[in-house]
């Protein structure tokens, strides 16, 4: 039987490492979820500074609202196109997981994906509930899985910035 080379097995030390931290940014996500929907009916609102209030809202389209408003097919698109970036960001683990930030990005966008995909099926919506606003004007709701996935884009630009920096 063939020896497992150390790169190899560093590679998939890393890839479990970041499909852990997915897991953990879904498990977060959901059970935030869990309890807002245990403790909030659509619509309540709890301000907890001047700031910030916990709700509970519903979106059944995409970023902003986008499409919430388009009869229904919508879920099940959102549901489909998360699915397969789901796909595609464990393949992208699997082929890059010994870089660092790379994998950190990738392992974020994806655990939020996630999160947002079982509301859609579990709900028929994503179920949002952070709500920043300022003199009178809100920032539209959001959640957990929203905040990894926007770390998680800020950090693949960061990574695209360092690589060119490196002359790669």
């Amino acid at each position: 039987m063939a020896k497992k080379s150390k790169s190899s097995f560093s590679q998939a030390s890393s890839l479990w490492l970041w499909l852990g931290l997915a897991l953990l940014v879904l498990l977060a996500d959901q059970f935030t979820k869990i309890l807002i929907i245990g403790s909030f009916t659509l619509g309540d609102s709890t301000p907890v500074t001047s700031f910030f209030n916990l709700v509970r809202a519903h979106n059944s389209g995409a970023a902003f609202s986008f499409l919430a408003q388009a009869g229904g097919w919508q879920r099940w698109f959102f549901t489909g196109l998360g699915s397969a970036a789901a796909l595609l960001m464990v393949w992208l683990l699997k082929k890059h997981a010994g870089q660092k930030l790379f994998g950190f990005a990738i392992a974020c966008v994806l655990g939020g994906a996630v999160g947002n995909v079982m509301d859609r099926v579990l709900y028929g919506y994503v179920v949002d509930f952070l709500d920043f606003h300022y003199a009178g004007i809100h920032f539209p709701a959001f959640n957990l899985a929203d905040s990894a996935i926007s770390l998680g884009a800020a950090c693949l630009i960061l990574d695209e910035l360092l690589r060119v920096r490196r002359g790669h």
